[in-house]
């Protein structure tokens, strides 16, 4: 049932130019998305607890499959290009918003989106924005500008991304400027202009990659990834998924769990492993693996994964910072909680939703986790710490604070075969970092990737 035929009609009078969202296809749609986006910029809410298909927002709940994922696409473009589209309206309306009208901006945003980046008729996105308009008290007055604005904008939309900002202006200057002092000007405009691409999809495969790439459509990453520029349909559609043949990951994110060498037979945990692509990983290269989250129902869903994926580990629930098991492992992996700033190009809503507060917090929760894993393998036995953090506070700075108080530990640089001869992802330590302005290809439909450290540490005693 379609969220238009599941609507309930608001109670009490209704303007005369109401609309039910019932009576009008995709207005749902597009209300939802306002609302959504509203959620992200003033709230700093998830966009993925948002657009979660088990417990999303209840309006995005009541919506079907295909308004959600005009929802998401929508959500997507308006996130990636919000600079871009602000600076479009803001050249088309004769006097700035009123600074209360924030429902208002997000509306005109849910439908700048759509013409401008969306392979959707503009005349739906401009009569339903509009709709939408009159159908919501706070708008109302504003429905006629509205419909002018999107109609302008419709007529001269070639000429509005070229008018626009830099890609910079796509994301709050705080996430900007953490780039540059990191990176330098150049990368990170190269970075920036990745992240406001849709990204491609990277999948983990059993099997040869090559020939999985060749019967899939893709083409063979250098890490051993498969990556799809598209995917037309459901990803569970796809030759191979029912059987387990293979699990969406990206191929930065295959990295760390490659840094073992050959775990065949050995006891291997992984810590923070929910969703399980790296406990996958290390099943499928014959560890007996320990799979720990703090979740209940993220490890639902590994241990669902896992069967799909005929694959094996034992999970365990637990507060890794008070975990002892009964016996020292011989190899950990922590894939620690972090900001998730290289992911940006997947999720659009991080740089909104973080802050450089979080990211100070979360470097030293990161610590205090990696202190404790590194007491949970033997003598010998091999650490790799990692996350998806583009700063060197998430990455670098924790794994040379724990080298410069933990004498215990050594420092095993990483070497080129053992990341598809990626040497550009080394850096001078040793350690592993990409970014996603690493990894170009001819196509940026097949481009870039996920922006990811890596360390790897051996205990001597």
């Amino acid at each position: 049932m379609s969220f238009e035929s599941g609507t309930k009609r608001p109670q009490g009078k209704k303007p005369k130019d109401y609309i039910d969202a019932e009576d009008r296809p995709g207005l749902a749609a597009r209300q939802v998305a306002t609302r959504l986006l509203g959620a992200v910029i003033e709230k700093h809410t998830s966009l993925d607890g948002l657009t979660d298909n088990s417990n999303g927002h209840p309006q995005y709940m009541a919506l079907d499959d295909r308004d959600r994922s005009l929802v998401r696409a929508i959500l997507g473009a308006a996130l990636r290009n919000r600079g871009t589209i602000e600076a479009a309206i803001g050249r088309l309306i004769d006097r700035p918003l009123p600074d209360n009208a924030v429902a208002l901006r997000h509306l005109l945003a849910v439908a700048a989106a759509q013409i401008l980046y969306l392979d959707l008729p503009d005349r739906a996105a401009v009569d339903l924005a509009v709709t939408a308009a009159n159908n919501d008290p706070r708008n109302r007055r504003f429905a006629s500008m509205v419909n002018a604005v999107l109609r302008r904008l419709s007529r001269e939309k070639d000429d509005f991304p070229a008018m626009g900002p830099a890609t910079s202006g796509n994301v709050p200057a705080w996430f900007e400027n953490s780039l540059v002092a990191a990176y330098g000007r150049a990368k990170t405009k190269a970075i920036l202009d990745i992240q406001s691409k849709e990204p491609p999809i990277d999948l983990t495969v059993k099997g040869n990659p090559q020939e999985w790439a060749d019967r899939l459509g893709g083409i063979a990453l250098p890490t051993g990834s498969i990556r799809l520029a598209t995917v037309e349909g459901a990803l569970t559609g796809l030759p191979g998924f029912e059987e387990g043949q293979w699990w969406v990951q990206d191929t930065a994110a295959s990295l760390p769990a490659k840094l073992f060498g050959d775990i065949r037979g050995q006891r291997v945990a992984d810590l923070c492993a929910a969703p399980g692509g790296k406990t996958a990983q290390l099943a499928l290269a014959g560890a007996h693996v320990t799979a720990l989250d703090l979740s209940a129902n993220r490890l639902k869903r590994l241990r669902s994964n896992l069967e799909r994926l005929q694959l094996k580990a034992e999970t365990v629930e637990a507060n890794l910072a008070a975990y002892m098991p009964a016996e020292l492992f011989d190899a950990i992996l922590l894939d620690a909680p972090c900001s998730s700033t290289g992911t940006v190009r997947r999720h659009p809503d991080v740089p909104w939703t973080k802050t450089p507060e979080d990211v100070v917090k979360l470097a030293q929760l990161q610590a205090k986790l990696l202190d404790h894993a590194v007491t949970l393998v033997r003598p010998g036995g091999i650490v790799v710490f990692s996350n998806c953090s583009l700063d060197p506070l998430e990455g670098e700075k924790v794994a040379n604070d724990l080298l410069a108080k933990n004498p215990s530990l050594e420092l095993v640089p990483v070497v080129e075969d053992e990341i598809g001869g990626l040497g550009e992802l080394i850096t001078a330590e040793g350690f592993v970092r990409s970014t996603p302005a690493d990894l170009p290809h001819e196509n940026p439909a097949l481009s870039g990737m996920d922006g990811f450290f890596a360390a790897r540490f051996r205990r001597k005693y």
